[in-house]
Formats: structure tokens, sequence, C-alpha cells
């Protein structure tokens, strides 16, 4: 189908047939075969003037009501949710937080919607080692709890965890090795043994 043979309502049909609720520009272009950008991105924009689709950041489109842990995976790629809000939902920290935190290849706070999206910098070979991170059907690449643990001691070393139990001390020692760091192992060596 060349671009000029799209009807303007089915962009919109193909992007609300997708499993998914966030998309890139170019993702929408692959799905609709739209060659085009510039008036791929005039119809977008009519979208979300009109209530259809919305933008919550630069070339990221989404429907309503999108799920927000899959806009935390598709700010910034690569990256995966971990640290504090995998921990909290596993019971491993206690204190809430609100916000979502992810690891990535650059370190950024923003907000979009209300929402509170905490970006950490983690070194490239640990951020593109796939050991530890589930992508979940919604699209959303998270962190283990083992994963996130490691993340976590690994760029904050005087962390407190509240609760070790949840964790899985066979997982952990398998995921170590990811992150060749000394320092690390010795540190996980010393909560376990004092946990």
């Amino acid at each position: 189908m060349f671009s000029s043979q799209i009807i303007k309502g089915e962009i919109l049909f193909i992007i609300y047939q997708s499993n998914k609720s966030v998309f890139r520009l170019n993702e929408i272009a692959m799905l609709s075969g739209e060659t085009n950008f510039i008036s791929l991105n005039q119809k977008l924009n009519y979208y979300i003037r009109t209530g259809k689709l919305e933008n919550p950041r630069k070339g990221i489109y989404a429907k309503p009501g999108f799920n927000p842990e899959e806009l935390a995976c598709s700010v910034y790629t690569p990256s995966y949710i971990s640290l504090e809000y995998v921990l909290q939902r596993s019971g491993v920290i206690f204190q809430y937080t609100s916000f979502i935190t992810s690891v990535s290849y650059l370190s950024r706070e923003i907000e979009i919607n209300g929402q509170i999206y905490r970006f950490r910098k983690i070194k490239d070979n640990v951020l593109v080692n796939t050991s530890g991170i589930v992508q979940k059907p919604d699209f959303v690449n998270m962190a283990t709890p083992e994963r996130a643990f490691l993340d976590l001691l690994y760029l904050d070393p005087g962390f407190f965890f509240d609760n070790l139990n949840p964790l899985d001390k066979e997982k952990i020692d398998k995921l170590l090795s990811g992150y060749q760091s000394k320092a690390l192992t010795e540190r996980v060596t010393k909560i376990f043994k004092n946990g």
C-alpha cells in the first residue's frame, strides 16, 4: 500500500488494533506502511487534537489510558523497569515511592501526566545483558527482584534493604557475574552474611 492510498482513519484503526498502548513514530510508520513522515505526523497530530491519541512526550504516541509501565520502557531505549519500583512490589523494601524507576543509558527524572519516571544510568555491558529481565506480555521489560536488588546495590552501595526473604540467593549468584564488579560481589556477600 502506498502512503497516498492510506485512508485517514486507517492508521488509527491499525494503532487501536495493536496490543501495545505506547508507540514511537517509526513503529507507527512500520505498522501502517506509511513512508511519508510529514503526512504521518499531520495525521497523528489530528488524532491528538481530537482526543483519539495522546502525545505524552515528543515522538511518542499513546492510546488514551496507556500503560505507564509501557511508557517507561519506551521513553529511553534500551531501558527496563528495576530498582525501588520492583523491590517495593516484591516486599524487599517497605518505603513507598510512586516513582517508576528504570535503568537506562542515561540518568534523568521526568514527569508525564503527573507520573514521575526516574532513570538511572548503568554501564552498557550490564544494561544490554538480558539475564534477570522479563519481557511481560504488555510490552514491559521488568527486572526480577534479584536483578533489581543487584542493580540498586551496584548504583547505591549503601542502600538499606528491609527484607531479604523474597530474594532467591541462587539467582543472585547467577546474575552477579554479569556486573563484573568485585566490589558488588563483596557487598552482596556481606549483606547475606549479616542478613
